[in-house]
């Protein structure tokens, strides 16, 4: 590949390219100036972020993903399933701390359908509308999917019934890596490649945004990675529905995979950057848009990948029990005035977003609050 960086920025990667990009170390710095420098033209001087928080309605799941540490079983007595009144409950605590967005996540199960997904969205709106309401960014598409079955709804009229009772948006997850091989052995119980893509362009057509993701460092190769990333690229250039890219790197401490000594770890901190810098110079501007998890990685490393491509910092979460369980270090919350002096640490001007990425000025979150 000809390294001169600003072929680099221009150039349409190829799978090769990426691939090499991934691997070859001689080419890692240079990866990562080319990178900054594209978020430089894209996106400027600007880090976003969100005011949110987590909301994991319940953590009894039928998978057996071995990536996952935080599925409990039925009979455990630490097993738990919010009503959806719970669940509007928790939303209202979430919304009175500040939080514009709720992201609303849960296991498999055959007693959740499209119906209870919907009463936990009309709770939701209805505990929250008088404080001005807040963004329901829920269930993944395998959730939406195993819903939608469980109700006996073809997808597209479970999409539409999520839409029309107040569903703002979904996060892109349960892709983790899209390759067949390498999920039969990570995630076996969950949708095929291209089934978890109907299920996402499905999502798009309704007219609903979704974010995309990938979870990398444990079984999968850089192969495998690419292939996922050119995927993701070729959906939304078909589709122009994911508003951000999530490079969700594996925890490995307390997951099945690592106690059955599949894995030894997970990602390098080299492959992490290298996760914020060639999807950025993969993507360009189609994809304008990739986070950085303080949850995962802390608050100095995500400076690093905030120069490494990446231009969003995220959310405050106030709880992550998913990646808690999996052996995260970081905590479960950060407040705003953290994240900001983060973002200027390094030089740079924080601004909250909507999920959809609209700028929200600072009056505007603080009055819907005092509603």
């Amino acid at each position: 590949m000809d390294m001169d960086i600003q072929k680099l920025k221009d150039k349409d990667l190829s799978r090769q390219d990426c691939i090499e990009l991934f691997e070859n170390d001689d080419l890692f710095f240079d990866t990562l100036k080319a990178a900054n420098e594209l978020r430089k033209e894209i996106s400027g001087n600007v880090v976003t972020y969100i005011i949110n928080a987590n909301v994991n309605f319940t953590n009894v799941c039928s998978l057996n993903c071995g990536f996952c540490a935080f599925r409990t079983a039925s009979d455990s007595p630490n097993a738990y399933f919010m009503t959806p009144k719970q669940v509007g409950q928790r939303a209202l605590e979430a919304r009175l701390a500040g939080a514009m967005e709720i992201c609303l996540q849960g296991g498999i199960r055959k007693d959740v359908d499209t119906h209870l997904q919907i009463e936990m969205v009309k709770n939701i709106h209805e505990a929250t509308a008088p404080y001005g309401d807040i963004s329901i960014h829920g269930f993944s598409p395998m959730e939406i999917y195993a819903a939608a079955e469980n109700a006996g709804l073809d997808l597209k009229t479970a999409v539409i019934m999520l839409k029309e009772a107040g569903l703002n948006t979904i996060p892109g997850t349960a892709a983790e890596i899209l390759v067949d091989d390498v999920r039969k052995t990570l995630c076996p119980g969950k949708i095929k490649a291209d089934e978890w893509e109907k299920v996402i362009t499905t999502i798009h057509k309704a007219g609903i945004q979704t974010t995309s993701t990938i979870m990398f460092g444990h079984i999968e190769n850089n192969e495998d990675r690419t292939d996922h990333l050119l995927r993701l690229k070729r959906i939304q250039e078909k589709t122009g529905g994911f508003t951000e890219f999530i490079p969700l790197t594996y925890l490995h401490e307390n997951t099945p995979l690592f106690k059955k000594g599949l894995v030894k770890s997970g990602a390098s901190g080299l492959d992490d950057l290298r996760m914020y810098a060639v999807p950025r110079l993969l993507f360009k501007d189609v994809l304008p848009n990739i986070q950085v998890s303080w949850v995962k990685l802390g608050a100095k490393f995500c400076q690093v990948g905030l120069s490494a491509g990446a231009n969003d910092f995220g959310g405050t979460l106030m709880e992550d029990t998913i990646s808690k369980a999996a052996g995260a270090k970081y905590g479960t919350n950060m407040p705003r005035q953290r994240i900001e002096d983060v973002i200027r640490q390094i030089g740079r001007t924080p601004q909250l977003r909507t999920t959809t990425y609209t700028h929200v000025e600072e009056t505007q979150n603080k009055s819907a609050v005092q509603a």
